[in-house]
């Protein structure tokens, strides 16, 4: 691994210094846009990089392997009778699978989502995934379309609340029909934040997939969103590549993005977080999305923290609380998943 390691890192300073890196993290209220589009080829050497830190990482308990699969068209097509402009988009997602899982039974799946607007599944989740591997699940995380790290061509596909959601579940899919030791009747599906919108548009939309589900700290209402957050990140949305429209100029198609729109339709088990003191999804949010729920007689559980230490990754940190609050989320997906090693 050290080799591929250095020959990037060597590759570095021949690379044209006005380019800036495009970060990985999400915006937030404070300093959005945080992940304007790509510029050059910085966007994709980091992502290499990171992507050996995951064999760094967890090689020592895990098969970790890198795959493409395809899913649905891009949502925009500027000419549709180029060659190729109506293609499958190829996506890229990371597999997980224990490396002392006995595959003579059947094992569980968690499908773990990362975050947005625009970011990807980035080595700074290790020690989650080192948890869940531990547990014996297996885990598929896909970069779905407006994912960093693939060039200004991808970056531009995004379909927030759309065709991304699609992405994820055909990961899911792909998966199951790749190891016929996975059961497709416990899989799980987990996400923070953006991750959590597309864990609740998943669940909504294909409830016969997912055994159980986790949304942490998730966008629920995009309406009230684009409310209370800075003028930079609501021009994210309204983007031609994009929705195109201001939430003003297209209230529906916002709404239809939204998970507390669909609140009725949930039939999954689910656990939901929040914090008061989020700086970035707003804890009013999610509170839509529990009251919806409750209005519409569901059966889920939830729990809002009161000003937890970290705000929005209060309990993706390290910290002692933090790792408290996973073991809940742990022992509730293990009360439908049933992996060899659970949380006690």
């Amino acid at each position: 691994m050290r080799k591929p390691l250095l020959a990037l890192l060597c590759f570095f300073p021949i690379l044209p210094a006005q380019e800036t890196p495009a970060p990985t993290r999400p915006p937030t209220a404070q300093t959005a846009p945080v992940t304007p589009a790509p510029e050059g080829r910085w966007d994709e050497v980091l992502k290499s990089v990171d992507d050996l830190m995951w064999n760094l990482k967890l090689g020592d308990i895990a098969d970790v392997d890198k795959i493409e699969y395809t899913s649905l068209p891009p949502q925009h097509v500027t000419n549709p009778n180029a060659p190729g402009a109506t293609n499958p988009l190829i996506i890229h997602a990371y597999t997980f699978i224990p490396k002392r899982l006995d595959r003579s039974k059947k094992q569980p799946l968690i499908v773990l989502i990362h975050g947005g607007v625009h970011a990807n599944f980035d080595s700074s989740d290790a020690h989650i995934v080192r948890e869940l591997i531990e547990q014996g699940y297996s885990i598929i995380s896909t970069d779905y379309r407006g994912s960093t790290g693939y060039g200004r061509g991808f970056y531009e596909q995004i379909d927030y609340g759309g065709r991304e959601v699609d992405d994820v579940f055909n990961g899911c899919t792909w998966m199951l029909g790749e190891y016929d030791f996975l059961d497709p009747k416990r899989v799980g599906i987990v996400g923070w934040s953006h991750g959590g919108l597309i864990t609740l548009m998943n669940i909504f939309q294909h409830p016969q997939t997912y055994a159980v589900a986790y949304a942490g700290v998730p966008v629920s209402d995009l309406v009230a969103r684009m409310g209370y957050e800075a003028e930079g990140y609501r021009a994210l949305y309204s983007a031609p590549y994009h929705i195109g429209k201001t939430v003003r100029e297209d209230i529906k198609e916002y709404l239809k993005r939204s998970p507390y729109y669909h609140a009725a339709e949930l039939q999954t088990p689910l656990l939901i977080h929040s914090n008061t003191n989020d700086e970035d999804v707003n804890v009013l949010e999610v509170q839509h999305l529990i009251d919806a729920l409750k209005a519409a007689g569901k059966k889920f559980e939830y729990k809002i923290y009161d000003n937890a230490p970290g705000g929005h990754h209060f309990n993706r940190t390290d910290t002692k609380m933090a790792k408290e609050s996973r073991r809940e989320v742990y022992q509730f997906l293990a009360g439908y998943l049933h992996p060899a090693n659970p949380v006690r």
